[in-house]
């Protein structure tokens, strides 16, 4: 991931709206949660909620498909994972610093996790 990409992505999670809205699809999975649902449990005005899931969608952080009248969003897991690996990308020079972020410095390393853990 470039240092732009990455970038974009945290400031779109800078606002609490959107970091609020990108969380509650994360917790969704990947069978995410309409729009109406996700204004109701957030108490969002419809227009100010359109507003922030154009902005998470523009930049890859979530994805909306139709089903007919509704758009159902979905976390993208994909760009996430990105992220969290170049957040956490040689932390500390290598050296075991942060406990956390050791397990999941790299994509290969998070994927490992989950498939021990299922």
């Amino acid at each position: 991931m470039e240092t732009l990409s990455a970038a974009e992505l945290l400031a779109a999670l800078g606002h609490e709206s959107r970091l609020a809205i990108f969380r509650l699809l994360v917790e969704a999975g990947p069978a995410g949660i309409n729009a109406s649902a996700i204004g109701d449990r957030l108490g969002m005005a419809p227009a100010t909620l359109s507003f922030h899931l154009a902005h998470l969608t523009r930049v890859g952080l979530i994805a909306g498909e139709r089903e007919s009248r509704f758009i159902h969003y979905s976390a993208n897991f994909g760009a996430m994972d990105e992220l969290i690996a170049f957040l956490t990308s040689n932390c500390c020079q290598g050296e075991t610093c942060l406990p956390k972020a050791t397990c999941c410095d790299t994509t290969e390393k998070r994927r490992a996790k989950i498939r021990k853990t299922t």
